[in-house]
């Protein structure tokens, strides 16, 4: 195998990318080594290349400063609507190499280092991922992030700064294990503490209703510590704020109120408050209804609704300088996107913040609420919607539960009104769900306290109006939309996959063969289709389907030997949420299938199995780019969108799917022969619902299938534990909501026509060529100023900031 070019070569090769650099490659290597000297205070004889990183990194982001502050100050003087994006999750990935892109600094700093005698691969393999997401939700955060600042809109990202990320995946002896990601053991470059700006955040206590209003007392406080990570907008000089929020606990030991050695425990003590932003919880697309993650819920909202009224009140308006007190304005300088149901308890705190500190009206405070937030929902699966307890809002935010219990009055109210004499209406859209312990419908009070309520896809806006939302659709039509997902272009175009020329795919493939070979220690066939599944396991993205082709595959190439079979290596990546037992089991399906696959040598190099262990940010940008076929195989009507469909697609993959999330766009866009479409659609699949779905049915009569499911129950691909499987064959033939058996037919006959097609490289190409040219609609900045025109009320704009050293 030829030696693949390095980062270097490749950039020097690539003449677009000569066009970037203008700065003085003289000057980067003096401010690299002033901060290898004065930051690091290190010299060349000690210095790590974890040193050399940050001194990288440092240098850098001194570039970003100055941006950062006149972005800032910009905003202060215009006071332009600002929109304020509010997740439980951030999935950034790298910063270094981003800034580098979006700065237009690569390939200055990329000579500066080679000069330095210094990789910048390597050095960019130092940072550390900033992993605090789970998956589509969190990168989709990140990636709006991105566009909100090239297209010059004042937007804030507010999260919480976990001290633990999504945990790092272990694959030993074929099973998941989890380990904790200490991600900010070296420290962060790319933040700044802002002390200044701590917030206290008040938890339990008890209610106390006066005729002056309705206080709070006896509350615990916890203290909200802001971190600011610069995101900047692409070769335009914005630069945006990313703050993320750290728990800390409040200094005041009354230590007279201890007995000897009381002390030492009251400080330890602080770990509780401490512990709010310690771990990001690790399930995707489904609800566990701990305290914790209660708390972690509302800290988030409730120190970012302070942060959003004093910026409000403090802003220069006109061309005075006073504070603003006037809050019936407020939605026209701030509009909050809730970026699923977890943030939204904005909604109850904003009006508590209203109501009883501002001492507005309630109508007038509702108002204000509902023309100020904004709902994304993310996904129809029941499992995943929050329901929290009643109980539990009692004990720890005993006031949101008074305000909510009135928002629900009134909302009843108004559903009473339209629809006299429902009573099973009301209680299908009341937000308190009776019936067993009491629980508050947190979608229900999104929609409620919201002015715009949007899905992920045009497929998924459609089933929440005609299904899960439909009766507040039916009451409220005007506030539904749909914003397809989008992707930036610059992480996952520019940035990991510069040029798309056809050398330029090979060499990707190349690249990420030798890649495979040094961490899996399997010998790779780089002319084999590189046939990738990467994203969370869940039995609804079906990777149990992708495991009964792998088999059907095998035992195909088992039987006839000596036909010409098109060589594959089949990819799956991706984490199983720690207590999610199923998808654990299925990691290990596929690695045991993969020890048998791998070792026979009968089937040689025409197929290998390989489990991509701790599928994050940074390892899809080498997988993706190096991608053929892109496994996007859910069941029609689960997935609410996908974002991993579009990377492939933009990269030059292309899609295996089913007619399900943005599949069906992309199918619109591309032309549905350019993509392999199988399998049941949305239709099919609730008529099967309706009729009732029988595995056994496909079992017996798919001869193939059977031999499957056989050698899996009988313990061919685990022989040491015979029965290691029998969970997973009770599953699929029993209980499996997602109907695998009922595609796996036409999902076979469609990889016959994938495998055939890829023998064709001239036809293979000419679909390549018009899924890369059908793709420009799944670019985030597309998203994103629909969001901005269609919910916030707010002009996206291309207009170049002047950069730091240029006159305004």
């Amino acid at each position: 195998m030829s030696r693949p070019l390095s980062d270097h070569e490749k950039r020097k090769q690539i003449s677009v990318r000569g066009l970037a650099g203008v700065e003085n490659v003289t000057d980067l290597k003096n401010n690299f080594n002033r901060h290898l000297h004065f930051t690091l205070v290190k010299d060349r004889n000690v210095a790590t290349k974890r040193d050399y990183y940050f001194a990288l990194a440092n240098t850098v982001r001194d570039h970003l400063i100055g941006r950062w502050i006149r972005t800032q100050q910009h905003y202060y003087e215009k006071d332009p609507k600002r929109v304020y994006y509010i997740s439980l999750e951030f999935y950034m990935g790298r910063a270094l190499q981003n800034t580098m892109v979006n700065l237009a600094l690569e390939n200055a700093c990329d000579e500066a280092m080679y000069q330095i005698g210094l990789d910048m691969e390597e050095l960019e393999d130092m940072e550390e991922d900033a992993g605090l997401g789970n998956g589509g939700l969190g990168r989709l955060a990140a990636c709006f992030l991105d566009s909100m600042a090239t297209l010059g809109l004042a937007a804030y990202g507010y999260g919480i700064r976990y001290e633990f990320g999504i945990f790092n995946q272990k694959i030993v002896s074929g099973w998941q294990v989890e380990e904790a990601d200490d991600w900010l053991r070296y420290g962060n470059p790319w933040e700044k503490a802002r002390p200044e700006y701590m917030r206290p955040v008040h938890f339990y206590g008890r209610t106390e209703h006066h005729p002056d209003g309705v206080k709070w007392v006896d509350t615990q406080v916890v203290l909200a510590l802001p971190y600011d990570t610069p995101v900047p907008g692409y070769r335009n000089n914005v630069v945006n704020t990313m703050r993320l929020w750290s728990a800390k606990a409040p200094c005041e030991f009354r230590l007279q109120d201890f007995n000897v050695g009381g002390y030492v425990e009251a400080v330890l003590d602080k770990n509780l408050a401490e512990n709010i932003s310690r771990v990001l919880y690790p399930n995707d697309n489904f609800f566990e209804g701990k305290e914790l993650r209660l708390k972690q819920e509302y800290f988030v909202v409730a120190a970012t609704l302070q942060d959003i009224i004093r910026r409000y009140k403090t802003s220069k308006f006109g061309s005075m300088e006073a504070v603003r007190t006037d809050l019936d304005g407020l939605p026209n300088k701030v509009a909050i996107q809730l970026n699923d149901t977890h943030p939204a308890l904005a909604i109850p705190e904003l009006m508590r913040v209203l109501v009883d500190e501002e001492m507005l009206t309630w109508e007038n405070a509702w108002d204000i609420c509902v023309r100020t937030c904004a709902y994304t929902n993310h996904t129809v699966l029941p499992e995943a919607l929050e329901r929290w307890p009643i109980d539990l809002f009692q004990q720890l935010l005993p006031r949101h539960l008074e305000i909510i219990y009135e928002i629900n009055r009134r909302h009843l109210e108004r559903v009473a009104s339209l629809y006299p004499g429902d009573v099973d209406r009301m209680r299908r859209m009341s937000l308190i769900e009776e019936g067993g312990q009491k629980r508050v419908n947190m979608a229900h009070l999104c929609i409620v306290g919201s002015h715009a309520v949007n899905g992920v896809a045009r497929i998924h806006s459609d089933i929440l109006k005609a299904t899960v939302f439909k009766d507040f659709y039916e009451m409220d039509p005007y506030k539904f939309q749909n914003k397809t997902n989008g992707i930036t272009p610059r992480r996952w175009l520019v940035m990991c996959n510069p040029g798309l020329a056809e050398v330029i795919a090979e060499e990707n493939k190349m690249k990420f063969a030798v890649h495979l070979e040094e961490h899996y220690k399997v010998k790779i066939n780089p002319n084999s289709m590189f046939d990738l599944q990467v994203k969370r396991i869940h039995e609804y993205k079906r990777q149990l389907l992708n495991c009964l082709h792998i088999i059907t595959f095998y035992n195909r190439i088992k039987k006839e030997p000596n036909k010409h079979w098109t060589p594959r290596t089949i990819m799956i990546g991706g984490k199983a949420a720690p207590g999610y037992h199923t998808a654990k089991m299925i990691i290990r399906l596929i690695t045991a299938i993969g020890e048998i696959v791998n070792n026979d040598p009968v089937v040689g190099d025409r197929l290998k199995v390989i489990f991509l262990e701790n599928y994050r940010v940074t390892l899809a940008e080498k997988a993706i780019p190096a991608a053929d076929l892109s496994e996007q195989i859910s069941t029609a009507g689960t997935e609410a969108s996908g974002t991993g469909n579009m990377k492939f697609m933009l990269n030059g993959a292309l899609t295996i799917g089913t007619m399900d999330g943005a599949n069906v766009e992309m199918a619109e866009e591309a032309g549905e022969d350019n993509l392999f479409i199988f399998g049941m659609r949305v239709d099919d699949v609730e008529a099967m619902d309706r009729k009732g779905y029988n595995a056994l049915e496909y079992y017996n009569r798919i001869p193939e299938l059977k031999q499957a499911i056989d050698q899996i129950a009988g313990g061919f691909f685990s022989p040491k534990q015979p029965d290691l499987f029998k969970d997973i064959v009770s599953l699929l033939m029993y209980h499996d909501r997602f109907k695998v058996f009922a595609d796996y037919g036409d999902y076979i006959k469609c990889q016959e026509k994938v495998s055939a097609l890829y023998k064709n490289a001239k036809e293979w190409t000419k679909k390549v060529i018009y899924n890369i040219a059908g793709c420009g609609k799944f670019s985030s900045d597309r998203t994103i100023a629909q969001y901005a025109r269609e919910i916030w009320g707010m002009e996206p704009s291309l207009e170049k900031f002047p950069a730091p050293d240029e006159k305004r």
